[in-house]
């Protein structure tokens, strides 16, 4: 198992990324949930964020592209708006051990 962060490490309303061992992948918080992604964007399969730990749009509603302004769903990875509408971000499968997010 790998440890990605504490839990308090990631507050409400913030993302988080990683690099595991050249694996990219990011954390999402919204409210008591957490949801963990590999960061890469359907459509041209580039990392989404722009500057570290820039994932999600200025509401903080939704995760957002850098490169296209592709929105997703933060629950659901789902593409709602931009060119891979339809299409979702690969989930990770993760566990919350001791105040730990490990994969």
């Amino acid at each position: 198992m790998t440890s990605l962060c504490q839990l308090n490490d990631l507050p409400n309303g913030s993302a988080k990324g990683f690099d595991i061992e050249g694996r990219k992948l990011f954390a999402v918080r919204k409210g008591d949930s957490i949801y963990l992604y590999e960061n890469r964007c359907p459509h041209k399969d580039i990392p989404l964020e722009w500057m570290p730990d820039t994932f999600l749009d200025p509401d903080k509603q939704f995760i957002q592209c850098s490169t296209h302004g592709a929105l997703f769903t933060i629950d659901q990875g789902l593409c709602i708006a931009g060119p891979c509408n339809g299409a979702s971000l690969k989930p990770v499968e993760f566990e919350v051990i001791d105040n730990r997010i490990v994969i």
